[in-house]
C-alpha cells in the first residue's frame, strides 16, 4: 500500500485594504490644516497618484469651499472614488449628492453619533430617534446614489447592544460600508480587535458590506488599534498623510501602509498604495499647510533612515539590515543617510572620506577624526564640504563670524544692521528691511555674506530651566534645490536666529571654496 503523498500547504492570496483617505476632510478640518479649493485639487492628484481607493474631500454642507473643491477634483479624477460626508439629514444629503454630481464613481458618507455620552449631551436623542434617522437616512440617500458609507460616530464608546443594532439597520437599509469610528482615540488593540470579530460574526448581513476602521491618536494608538481593527475583520482603513486631523490627529496613511507592507507575512494583508510616493506626497501637503512633521516621524520623518550613533553606522555599514526593516527608497527617499556628528564613530568617518575619494592610513585618519570630533563641538552636522575642507586644511573653523547686530521694530517695517567679521578678518556692516524683525535680519545678513537663502521653516525653543536657560533657532532653508538645515543658540533668541542663518551660510561658501580648490587642481 502506498503512502498518501503529502501536498504543499495552499497558498492564500493577502486580503486587499482598501484605503480610505480623508486628508483633505478630517485631516484639514485640523487648526491650521485648512486648504483652498485648488490646493485640494493639487494634493487630490497626489493622492491618486499614490493609489488611494477612496479619496474623502470634504464636508459639502459645511463651506462653499468644500463644494467647490469636489466640484474641481470630481471634474479631475476619475479612477479614484470620490466621497463626501454628510449628517443624517435631508437637507445635508441633498447638498452632498448635489456636490457629487462631477465625480465618476461617487460614495456618500454619512454619520449619526451613537454613543450615550453623545445622545445625550449632542444629539439629545434617545437610542430610538436615533436608529429611525439611521433608517430613514440610507434609504432617502439610495434613491439617487448607490454607494453610501455610514458611520457610527463614537462608535467604541457605544453599548455593543445598540452599537449592534444600528449596524444591523443600518445593513439592511442599504449601506454598503459600515465605519466604526474610534472617534475620540480611547480604544485599545484587543477591544477593537474583538469587537469587529463580534460585529462580523454576528450582524445579520455582515458579510455583505465591507467593515472600516477610523482611528484618532489621541492616545498615540491609532495606528495600533487600526491594524487590529484589521485583525478583527476590517478590510477598509480610513487614514491622512503625515497623521494630521483633529485634536492629536488621525492614523497616518504612511505608517499603517507600511506596517502592512513590512509585516505582510503576518497580517496576509496587502494595499494597492504606490509606497514609493509616500514621502513626496507626505511632502507635498507639509507645504500646503505649512505644517512640518517631527525629524523622527515614522517613514517619512527627516530621521527616519537617518543614523548617527557610531555603534548604528558600524552596524550598517556591515550589513543593512542590522538597523533598518525597509529600504528608504521603498519610501520615496533616495537612501540611507549616515549622519556625522558627534556620535559618530571612526568607521563612519573613514567610510564617508573614502566615499569622497581620500583613503588614509591610521595615523592620518587619526588625525583627521580629531578635527573632526572638535569641529562637532561647534555643529550639530558635519557635511561632505566640512569633510573636504578639513582634509584640504582650508581652516574650517572659519567664515562670517557675527560682531554685532540691532534689531528695531517701526510699526509695519522692522530694520536690522548687523556687522560682521569676514573669513579675512575685515569687517562688514550691512542693514535692510524686512516685514518683522527676524525677516530684517535675514535680509541684512543677507547682503552682509552675499549669500541668498529661501527659508522653508524658522523655529525657536529653550534649551535649559531657570537662569541658565538659552534660546535655541532652528531653521530650514533652500539654496538651488538644496535644503540645509541651522541651529544657533544664545541667550538672545534673535542673536541665536542669525547664528543659526550663518551656520548654514558659512558651510554654503566653505562648499564654495573646496570647489573652486578642486576645480583649480584639475586645470593645472
Amino acid at each position: 500500500m502506498n503512502a498518501p503523498q503529502s501536498q504543499a500547504p495552499t497558498q492564500v492570496s493577502p486580503a486587499r485594504i482598501r484605503v480610505f483617505d480623508t486628508t483633505l476632510r478630517d485631516g484639514e478640518q485640523s487648526p491650521g490644516c485648512s486648504m483652498t479649493p485648488p490646493q485640494k485639487l493639487v494634493m487630490a492628484r497626489a493622492l491618486g497618484e499614490l493609489g488611494t481607493d477612496i479619496i474623502e474631500t470634504g464636508f459639502p454642507a459645511s463651506s462653499q469651499s468644500d463644494r467647490e473643491a469636489m466640484a474641481l477634483i470630481g471634474r479631475e479624477l476619475r479612477e479614484p472614488v470620490l466621497a463626501v460626508l454628510s449628517r443624517c439629514l435631508r437637507a445635508d444629503i441633498d447638498t452632498s449628492l448635489h456636490a457629487l454630481e462631477a465625480a465618476q464613481r461617487p460614495r456618500l458618507h454619512v454619520f449619526l453619533s451613537t454613543s450615550p455620552l453623545h445622545r445625550e449631551h449632542k444629539l439629545r436623542m434617545s437610542r430610538q430617534q436615533v436608529l429611525d434617522m439611521a433608517v430613514e437616512s440610507i434609504p432617502y440617500a439610495r434613491q439617487f446614489i448607490d454607494d453610501i458609507e455610514f458611520s457610527t460616530e463614537d462608535g467604541t464608546r457605544t453599548e455593543e447592544d445598540f452599537l449592534h443594532e444600528v449596524v444591523a439597520a443600518a445593513i439592511s437599509a442599504g449601506a454598503t460600508t459600515i465605519n466604526v469610528p474610534d472617534t475620540v482615540g480611547f480604544t485599545t488593540p484587543e477591544e477593537i480587535r474583538g469587537l469587529f470579530q463580534r460585529l462580523i460574526g454576528t450582524v445579520p448581513g455582515a458579510g455583505n458590506v465591507i467593515f472600516s476602521a477610523h482611528c484618532h491618536n489621541d492616545l498615540g494608538l491609532a495606528v495600533a488599534n487600526t491594524l487590529a481593527a484589521i485583525e478583527g475583520g476590517a478590510r477598509q482603513v480610513e487614514c491622512t498623510i503625515n497623521g494630521i486631523g483633529e485634536r492629536a490627529g488621525n492614523c497616518a496613511l504612511e505608517e499603517i501602509v507600511m506596517a502592512l507592507k513590512v509585516r505582510g507575512a503576518f497580517f496576509n494583508v496587502d494595499t494597492g498604495i504606490d509606497s514609493r510616493r509616500l514621502v513626496p506626497t507626505s511632502q507635498l501637503l507639509q507645504r500646503l499647510i505649512g505644517m512640518h512633521v517631527q525629524r523622527n516621524k515614522a517613514v517619512v520623518g527627516s530621521n527616519a533612515f537617518a543614523h548617527e550613533s557610531g555603534i548604528h553606522q558600524h552596524g550598517m555599514l556591515r550589513h543593512r539590515g542590522t538597523y533598518e526593516i525597509m529600504r528608504p527608497q521603498d519610501v520615496g527617499w533616495p537612501d540611507t543617510q549616515m549622519v556625522l556628528g558627534r556620535h559618530s564613530g571612526r568607521a563612519a568617518v573613514e567610510q564617508r572620506l573614502r566615499a569622497l575619494g581620500y583613503y588614509l592610513e591610521e595615523g592620518e585618519l587619526d588625525l583627521v577624526f580629531t578635527d573632526f570630533k572638535a569641529l562637532c563641538e561647534q555643529q550639530r552636522v558635519v557635511t561632505d564640504a566640512d569633510l573636504q575642507a578639513l582634509m584640504q586644511d582650508t581652516g574650517d573653523g572659519e567664515g562670517y563670524r557675527l560682531a554685532s547686530m540691532t534689531v528695531s521694530d517701526r510699526g509695519q517695517r522692522a530694520i536690522a544692521t548687523v556687522e560682521l567679521s569676514d573669513p579675512d578678518g575685515s569687517r562688514v556692516l550691512e542693514s535692510a528691511e524686512g516685514d518683522g524683525p527676524v525677516d530684517a535680519l535675514f535680509a541684512a545678513l543677507s547682503a552682509a555674506t552675499g549669500v541668498r537663502l529661501a527659508l522653508e521653516s524658522y523655529r525657536v525653543h529653550s534649551v535649559g530651566l531657570g537662569a541658565d536657560a538659552r534660546g535655541e533657532a532652528s531653521l530650514s532653508v533652500r539654496h538651488g534645490e538644496t535644503e540645509f538645515e541651522g541651529t544657533g543658540t544664545s541667550r538672545d533668541i534673535i542673536e541665536a536666529s542669525a547664528l543659526a542663518w550663518l551656520d548654514v551660510a558659512n558651510r554654503l561658501l566653505r562648499q564654495r571654496r573646496v570647489a573652486a580648490g578642486t576645480e583649480q587642481l584639475a586645470t593645472a
